[in-house]
């Protein structure tokens, strides 16, 4: 149980510590490295990646892997939109509807059939990767790949967080409601 709390508390602690909220800039983004990180830029991006981990974790083992490689697959499609100069509306508004909505996905996961938390999560993804696919310039591979990989670094540290918080009573809807209350405040400031 120590070593529970602890886990817990260290996933918190480097949640509060990622940076500002909303990591999209409207500047040039370029470079392995960029990619790397932009993931980690923002609390928005942050806790929607992370939550996709959580949700998945939460579903039976032979479906487990469905949610992060649709969001992955469906963030390149969105980033290559993005590059493409065919503009989406509502992105910004959508990445902060993700974080409260799938919040709520993991806090009512019994109950929302995977078909659904998949289609919702496919969306959203798209979202995120049109952001990402605007703000990158010149040679775009390398942070394309650096962002995907981030990407599902994040779906792997949800997936271990919730493996953790579903041996808590009720730890897992407490920490979809505590997403979807923090994607609220974002959104609201």
């Amino acid at each position: 149980m120590r070593t529970t709390k602890l886990m817990i508390a260290l996933a918190l602690t480097s949640g509060a510590l990622a940076g500002p909220a909303l990591a999209h800039t409207g500047h040039g983004s370029t470079g392995l490295h960029e990619g790397l990180a932009h993931p980690f830029a923002g609390l928005d991006h942050l806790l929607a990646m992370a939550a996709v981990g959580v949700w998945a974790s939460l579903q039976p083992a032979r479906k487990a892997w469905a949610g992060p490689a649709v969001f992955v697959a469906m963030l390149a499609a969105g980033a290559l939109i993005g590059m493409a100069g065919i503009a989406v509306p509502f992105v910004e508004p959508g990445i902060l509807a993700s974080v409260v909505l799938f919040g709520a996905l993991i806090a009512t996961a019994p109950v929302v059939p995977v078909s659904a938390g998949l289609a919702m999560i496919g969306a959203f993804a798209l979202l995120h990767g049109h952001a990402h696919g605007t703000e990158a310039v010149g040679v775009v591979a390398g942070y394309m790949a650096g962002f995907m990989a981030s990407s599902a670094v994040l779906h792997l540290g949800g997936y271990a967080a919730g493996t953790i918080l579903s041996r808590i009573r009720f730890a897992v809807p407490v920490a979809g409601l505590a997403i979807a209350a923090a994607g609220a405040v974002m959104a609201a400031g």
